[in-house]
């Protein structure tokens, strides 16, 4: 609570007519986004519908297999869901940096490559090299965006393509070496997931948080710099992203059924950018939700089940192209209905007249001058009774040609 200058205790908002809101806003630069709060109403409606969703997906696996939800069948659909998890983090990351990795896919299947060659010397001594490289690939991408300022997707796309060609240096199925099996751990790698998904939710839901890691995304030239800040935040995201990606990659290669088979990799990343869509996150960047990372992958992962156990054949391409078309359609709902109350308003002063005002606008306005303030051009005339011309001015006596008849 604030005070008046007086120190009588009274609220700064009664003495001075601003509301809060408005006091709250008045520092947000528009350069780096609509000023004000944004709006998260539209969603928790939304991952209220995706919980629903959830609910009736595993409803009717239960039906078909129960098997699938309890024992062995729980703990591989558990690391499932990590493992693409950690794809859609990374995904979920850059989107909301406003520099979408593109090379998630590719990263994957390089990933399990790898661990399936050399997982036979160790989980720690086959990780740690990739981990490396892994690092060092994200940094090198993250430097080309923000010193070179191109779009993320392009340059991700780039190095998808460098990936891609270590991926094609090998033209048979690999063979998972080495004996380490993630189900032994799947609750923790679930729990895991699931925290770091949340978490991330909660802290871009705080607004200075909110703003920081969306400051990449453009408000006008998208070729213009958004400044050093924003350079930052996004190549440490990208980063982020080439680590998620890899150990996504190790898991879904430990926990899968057969050998790991050379691909493009691409159809990885299409399903992880649109299943973070689907929960929820902009395809511009900046706006996403809390939960719905959670609800959209675990959604994914139990129709996925839910189709095997029925025996449907389905393209990993036709999963990743209808969440990715839905997304669509959320971002335009998140954008349209998540966005500051004030960007939709015009802006009009606040407070009382006679004072400086805030309005919508976040500008400090003086007060307009009353229109009779101004000086007029001619001095009014008190006295209306002596003519100008007859008032004596510097003689007392009467001047010759007033006394006599001429």
């Amino acid at each position: 609570m604030g005070y008046d200058e007086t120190g009588q205790g009274a609220p700064a908002e009664a003495s001075s007519g601003v509301p809060a809101t408005v006091l709250e806003n008045v520092f947000d630069d528009p350069s780096h986004g609509e000023p004000g709060r944004d709006r998260m109403a539209v969603h928790v409606v939304w991952e209220i519908l995706l919980l629903i969703g959830l609910v009736a997906a595993g409803w009717l696996l239960w039906r078909e297999n129960p098997d699938a939800l309890r024992g062995g069948g729980l703990k591989s659909l558990l690391v499932d869901v990590a493992g693409l998890g950690m794809l859609v983090l990374a995904a979920g990351l850059t989107l909301r940096a406003a520099a979408v990795n593109l090379a998630i896919g590719p990263i994957a299947v390089a990933a399990a490559l790898h661990f399936a060659e050399q997982g036979d010397q160790g989980v720690r001594e086959a990780l740690l090299p990739a981990l490396l490289v892994a690092a060092l690939g994200g940094l090198a991408l993250g430097l080309a965006v923000v010193v070179l300022h191109v779009p993320g997707w392009a340059a991700s796309l780039a190095g998808a393509a460098a990936v891609i060609v270590y991926i094609e240096r090998r033209t048979a199925p690999v063979v998972v070496q080495g004996g380490y099996d993630p189900r032994s751990t799947a609750i923790y790698l679930f729990l895991g997931f699931a925290g770091v998904a949340v978490l991330g939710g909660l802290l871009g839901a705080i607004k200075p948080v909110r703003r920081l890691v969306g400051r990449f995304r453009p408000v006008g030239d998208p070729a213009r710099r958004r400044g050093a800040a924003a350079a930052t935040v996004t190549a440490l995201a990208l980063v982020a992203s080439t680590v998620l990606a890899l150990l996504g990659g190790v898991l879904i290669a430990a926990n899968g059924p057969g050998p790991v088979v050379p691909s493009t990799g691409l159809g990885w990343t299409v399903l992880a950018v649109g299943t973070v869509m689907l929960a929820g996150t902009s395809a511009y960047g900046r706006r996403g939700g809390i939960f719905g990372t959670l609800f959209a992958v675990s959604l994914v992962e139990v129709f996925l089940a839910y189709a095997q156990a029925r025996g449907w054949t389905i393209s990993r391409w036709a999963v990743g192209g209808a969440t990715l078309g839905a997304g669509l359609l959320v971002t335009r709902l998140v954008e349209a209905f998540g966005r500051p109350r004030q960007a939709t308003g015009t802006a009009a002063p606040v407070g009382p007249p006679g004072d400086g005002t805030i309005s919508a606008g976040w500008a400090l306005t003086p007060p307009p001058e009353p229109a009779d303030a101004w000086p007029s051009v001619l001095p009014v005339r008190t006295d209306t009774t002596v003519d100008a011309w007859e008032a004596p001015r510097w003689e007392s006596d009467p001047r010759r040609w007033d006394t006599d008849d001429r």
